[in-house]
Parts: C-alpha cells; sequence; structure tokens
C-alpha cells in the first residue's frame, strides 16, 4: 500500500481542515497508557500520552530543544526527555542502535509500548533509520523531524572528511538503506522543511519522500535550520501533530494545502 503523503505549509488565517483517516490512533499505538512529564508530575494516570524523545543533530547537544521540551510537557500528559548521543559517533546505525536500546528502557520505565520521536537534522535521519530498519516502527507511534536531509544534502563538501557528513550524502550507504523498500511500517512521519536551510541543499531534501511511508510534509516559511527546534510557531506545529491530526488549511485563492 503506498504512503499517506501530503505536502503543508506553515501560515496563517486559512479555513482549518482535517484530512480524513490521517494519524487516527492504530492498535497499539498506546493510548489510554500511563505516563508522565519531565517537570515534576508523578505521573499521569492511565490517560496520559505517548513519551517523547528529544533526539538532537550533528555537532550539538540536548540543550537546543529547552523550549520545545518544556511546551511538551508543559499539560503534564507526557514525559519528555532528551537524549544526548556522543559527539565522538562515526556511523549513524550505531547511533540508531544505541536508540534503539534507549527506546526500549524508556517503554520499560514509563509502562507504555510505543512512544514518539522528535528528531533534529542528523537526529531525525538517525530516527529514521532505526524506524525503517531496525524494527523501531514497533515502538514508535510518530516520528517528528526538523530540517533532516531524508534525500541527502550537498552542502559543504570540505566536511566530508567526517564519516557522519559522509553518510548524509545523496549517495551514501545510508541514503541507499533508506530509499529501501519498507512494506508495512507503522511509524507516522512529519517532515518540517524550510526553504531557508541552508544545510538542506537542495532544501526539499528535507522531505520524506518513499513509497511506504505515511508521511505529511510540512513547510516552514521564513525559518532557519539552527532556529527549527526553538521557533514558536514550529513548536506549536510539532505539538499540535503529537497531540492528534495535523490541522490542514486550506488558501481559498489557490487552493493549495498547509497548516496553520
Amino acid at each position: 500500500m503506498r504512503a499517506a503523503v501530503l505536502e503543508a505549509v506553515v501560515l496563517a488565517g486559512h479555513l482549518v481542515l482535517y484530512p480524513t483517516g490521517m494519524f487516527q490512533e492504530r492498535p497499539g499505538d498506546g493510548a489510554g497508557e500511563a505516563s508522565g512529564d519531565d517537570s515534576g508530575a508523578a505521573s499521569a494516570g492511565r490517560a496520559g500520552r505517548p513519551p517523547v524523545l528529544l533526539l538532537h543533530g550533528f555537532n550539538d547537544n540536548r540543550s537546543v530543544f529547552v523550549l520545545l521540551r518544556r511546551a511538551l510537557g508543559a499539560d503534564g500528559l507526557r514525559r519528555v526527555e532528551a537524549y544526548n548521543y556522543s559527539p565522538f559517533t562515526r556511523d549513524l546505525r550505531d547511533t540508531a542502535r544505541l536508540l534503539a536500546a534507549r527506546v526500549e528502557e524508556l517503554c520499560a520505565r514509563t509502562g507504555h509500548e510505543r512512544i514518539d520521536i522528535v528528531g533534529h537534522s542528523l537526529g531525525g535521519l538517525t530516527a529514521r533509520y532505526y524506524v525503517q530498519r531496525l524494527g523501531g516502527d514497533a515502538r514508535v507511534r510518530t516520528l517528528v523531524t526538523l530540517g533532516t536531509p531524508h534525500g541527502g544534502t550537498r552542502v559543504a563538501p570540505f566536511m566530508d572528511a567526517h564519516p557522519l557528513v559522509r553518510q548524509m550524502r545523496p549517495d551514501s550507504d545510508v541514503m541507499a538503506e533508506l530509499r529501501a523498500p519498507a512494506p508495512g511500517c507503522r511509524t507516522r512521519c512529519v517532515a518540517f522543511w524550510s526553504e531557508f536551510d541552508a544545510i538542506m541543499v537542495p532544501t526539499g531534501t528535507a522531505r520524506i519522500e518513499h513509497p511506504d511511508l505515511t508521511a505529511v510534509n510540512v513547510q516552514v516559511t521564513g525559518i532557519g535550520h539552527l532556529a527549527l527546534p526553538a521557533h514558536p510557531t514550529v513548536i506549536a506545529a510539532v505539538r499540535r501533530a503529537l497531540d492528534g491530526p495535523v490541522p490542514v488549511v486550506v488558501d481559498k485563492a489557490s487552493g493549495v494545502p498547509s497548516v496553520a
């Protein structure tokens, strides 16, 4: 079955619609399980939302998620954690295997069968590799990526000395693995991309275009790569994507789908 792919743009002032069947709960999605948040609530009860794991990008750390982490945990209905992986990692696949272990630990600790992941840049690519290639779709309900080179990026050729950068090139072995079939993938994907993202070359590479993945590609206007995890508009849209259906908006003049 082909993926349900929706293109969207973050805009305001339009009629809000919801695409039929998009992001409905499926069996095993984790609805109704116990959860907590990361800011002091002991437990959100069995009606809480799945935990969220935040995964930073290349040459970064979890501090990039300070505002997003606070916003996602503000209602006390979910636990929000940020995962720091080693800056000395040389293979995305090794990081994905460590991520798999961290997800298992988080599920065991919270009592949830499935979680959500938000990944910025390389973090989103690592999470997608885990979902597609390591069976992570059994554990990840929704994957949100922010400025992630899903199709590979050609920025800064002089940085090819680092093996992780080489793995983010369009012709890398990792990219070939991600282009391979992924039938029955259960994870729902939301990919935020911006035409102002100078790290994504070309900018559209941050969109998910895979026939086996259910994905919403959300274009963000006027926001650069480093600002994606911290910009209030993006934070609000990420929270809506995790809380329920992505609110799709239609520009009455052009008929183009967008997201409020």
